[in-house]
């Protein structure tokens, strides 16, 4: 039966309508994607650090990990700072989750001047910590312990703490405090790089979803844990 010209028009309307959500949903998955691979190098980098001992030795007995590939700070002394990783948790036989994304905002940088940038990769001790990162945004050293890992051959971290931090400088300053930041679900990458709405418990803990494009990152996470 042939559409009189209202109905066309409303369709022609709802078509035009879905126009900037599909290419919203599409920026989304981009973007996922290019985290994801970014989360590996970063992994690789800060995982073959030497001085970081304590990071390869408590990720054999981690329940899970995030990969921040890039904390930004700009401005001088004092300003907002933050990016987005991705959570993967391990399962049983260390078969580790596809990723889940987290934001981390407002990192203490020190008293260094400039435009700053870290890789961050951050040790989940603790059932503790993986629940609280399940149900609400979580605030290091708030809702949750955390200290820096050790740097130096031979280090061991403290592992009764519920997150153990490590960072990686690509620019000039010194360290990279988290303790104080707060790490939130990133509904908008999850359900974009999943293609359809899901929660972080669907992604690492029921894991009704999978994606293929993060196997390259599980298995580098799932051979350095071995």
């Amino acid at each position: 039966m042939a559409l009189n010209r209202r109905d066309t028009l409303l369709a022609i309307a709802a078509v035009a309508a879905a126009m900037p959500m599909k290419a919203a949903w599409a920026a989304d998955a981009d973007e996922a994607n290019g985290i994801v691979d970014k989360a590996r190098v970063t992994f690789d980098n800060v995982i073959k650090t030497k001085e970081f001992d304590s990071l390869r030795a408590g990720l054999k007995s981690a329940k899970g990990v995030l990969i921040y590939p890039e904390i930004l700070k700009a401005g001088f002394f004092l300003g907002g700072s933050g990016g987005t990783g991705v959570l993967m948790v391990r399962g049983s036989g260390n078969d580790w989750s596809d990723p889940a994304f987290y934001t981390m905002g407002a990192v203490s940088f020190g008293l260094q001047f400039g435009g700053q940038a870290a890789e961050v990769v951050i040790l989940i001790n603790t059932q503790k910590g993986i629940d609280g990162l399940m149900t609400s945004a979580v605030k290091l050293g708030g809702d949750a312990s955390v200290a820096a890992g050790p740097v130096g051959v031979g280090q061991a971290a403290d592992v009764t703490v519920d997150f153990v931090s490590y960072s990686k400088a690509k620019g000039a300053f010194i360290g990279v405090n988290v303790e104080g930041s707060v790490l939130d679900v990133r509904d908008t990458l999850n359900n974009a790089y999943y293609g359809k709405k899901v929660t972080p418990i669907d992604i690492v803990s029921k894991r009704t979803v999978s994606n293929k494009h993060s196997a390259g990152l599980r298995a580098a996470v799932a051979a350095a844990s071995k």
